[in-house]
């Protein structure tokens, strides 16, 4: 299984299938509105204007999984993320990325015996997960790590996923 196989609702209710990110690198990060770590909603965007046009994609999953901090609903949520950040990149319905209800897309992130690479599971919000245009788990980055680190600039970059 490869994460072009997922679905997801985006927070306007809008499905899309991930198969349609095939030939595109993803960054997939789980985001909340009321942490320390919620102004790399600037950098992130940042990042996908720049290399959006290069095979970029930014797909962000709000989660109120750590300390409450995404207790908005998805309406509230988009209205945040366009008014303080402007952000164009798909943000998805709210949801669980850890525990016994977390998301089927979190779950196969997080455990090696689905992403064939390592068991990381989100440690806070903003834990990034890299995917190459093959739909295969690359990586992952911690959630303080900026979205405009030389790392993440060079995976983008690089010719090989």
């Amino acid at each position: 299984m490869n994460f072009h196989q997922f679905k997801a609702t985006t927070l306007q209710g809008r499905e899309i299938d991930f198969s349609v990110y095939k030939g595109k690198k993803l960054l997939v990060l789980n985001t909340a509105s009321a942490c320390g770590l919620t102004p790399q909603y600037a950098p992130l965007q940042e990042l996908y204007e720049q290399y959006k046009d290069s095979g970029l994609e930014i797909l962000a999953f709000p989660s109120n999984d750590f300390a409450g901090q995404e207790p908005g609903s998805d309406a509230e949520i988009a209205e945040f993320c366009e008014m303080n950040y402007g952000v164009t990149f798909p943000v998805f319905s709210k949801r669980a990325v850890l525990g016994e209800e977390r998301d089927p897309i979190f779950a196969w992130l997080s455990e090696k015996e689905q992403n064939g690479v390592e068991s990381v599971a989100p440690q806070w919000n903003f834990h990034k997960y890299l995917i190459d245009e093959n739909g295969n788990y690359v990586k992952n980055i911690a959630p303080a790590e900026s979205p405009l680190s030389i790392e993440i600039i060079n995976w983008i970059e690089s010719k090989n996923g």
